[in-house]
């Protein structure tokens, strides 16, 4: 069957009763037997965004329903940079941020498959044989449009196929539409951050786009500037629009606002882009910390100033122009999933 989900409904106020705690499967683990017949959602859920969420609260609801676990299965590297390791896709999260949030979602555990030559050869019936026979899956829940096996013979007719001929469910997911009735997908949100329209990969995931990174040493040279940074490496396959941005960290269990810089520093030299926090009215060390970044708002672009003396003045009307940005984002209403972060 073919459902639509209806967001901001009872479903996303329950709790699990049983599995408390989170765990994390790689590749060929063998699911222990608390795990057997879970219910599982199946795919990249690249971002985990709001058509993700549909598919993890329909998984929820069943394995609630039925007494079961319910599980994320999916897949690393994302498929298209497998196929195209020239060319690796944007992707909008890690491993372990995408733990963050299934666990925020209410999943008991995830299973990370690796994507390799192996499993891009699979046949669909195989796959399926994988879901139902390996990890002893009861029902499985895809989105509309989840292909699978070699040559992605799987549609969602031949999963359901299938599943039934190896005794499980299936239940396929409906598009999503997030605010203002635009469509979702992981896609329109890279497209979004390209171009620096950070609000509206929000609306599309359902929570505020962050980055998580380990601070790093630097040249100092903020500090010497008056606007010292903590400076976190990204992923080399961010295509994150260049410029500032008005954005959230949190640092030392406290959440403050932050001006962030991601490029190139053009104004010294250049070089890999990097993300620069500013944290706004903190004191204190964050060297080897790691360092949670959310995105609110675009500000500028990234430019190259005369003088070192306007950029220190345009950096000045940063700061003002992000302290009030966030001050606002953090007095509106927020979705299910930015509240449970609210509270780490």
């Amino acid at each position: 069957m073919l459902l639509a989900f209806r967001r901001g409904g009872v479903e996303e106020r329950l709790k699990p009763k049983v599995f408390p705690v989170f765990e994390i499967f790689s590749h060929n683990d063998q699911l222990p037997d608390r795990f057997a017949n879970a219910v599982m959602a199946i795919g990249n859920f690249d971002g985990v965004h709001l058509g993700h969420q549909a598919v993890i609260s329909a998984a929820r609801l069943i394995a609630q329903r039925e007494g079961r676990a319910a599980l994320a299965l999916t897949f690393s590297p994302h498929p298209r940079s497998f196929f195209k390791p020239d060319a690796p896709v944007f992707q909008l999260t890690s491993l372990a941020e995408k733990a963050q949030l299934f666990e925020a979602t209410g999943l008991q555990g995830m299973i990370v498959k690796t994507f390799d030559a192996a499993l891009a050869g699979m046949s669909a019936d195989d796959f399926v044989a994988m879901l139902v026979d390996g990890y002893r899956a009861s029902h499985i829940v895809a989105g509309y449009d989840f292909h699978f096996g070699k040559g992605r013979t799987g549609t969602p007719d031949v999963l359901r196929e299938l599943a039934k001929q190896r005794g499980a469910d299936v239940t396929l997911i409906a598009p999503q539409n997030g605010a203002d009735n635009l469509a979702v997908s992981s896609s329109a949100i890279r497209d979004a951050l390209e171009n620096g329209d950070v609000p509206r990969a929000n609306n599309l995931l359902g929570y505020r786009w962050f980055k998580e990174g380990e601070v790093q040493h630097g040249d100092k040279r903020g500090r010497a500037l008056g606007f010292p940074t903590a400076n976190v490496a990204l992923s080399p396959d961010c295509r994150l629009k260049h410029g500032v941005y008005a954005a959230r960290a949190q640092a030392g269990g406290f959440w403050y606002a932050a001006a962030v810089h991601f490029g190139g520093r053009i104004q010294f030299g250049g070089g890999a882009p990097l993300l620069e926090a500013h944290v706004l009215d903190f004191s204190g060390d964050l060297y080897g910390q790691k360092l949670r970044i959310e995105f609110i708002d675009f500000e500028r672009a990234e430019e190259k100033f005369e003088d070192v003396e306007m950029l220190v003045r345009q950096m000045g009307r940063d700061v003002d122009a992000v302290r009030a940005k966030v001050a606002k984002a953090v007095a509106a209403p927020v979705t299910f999933l930015q509240a449970k972060f609210e509270q780490i």
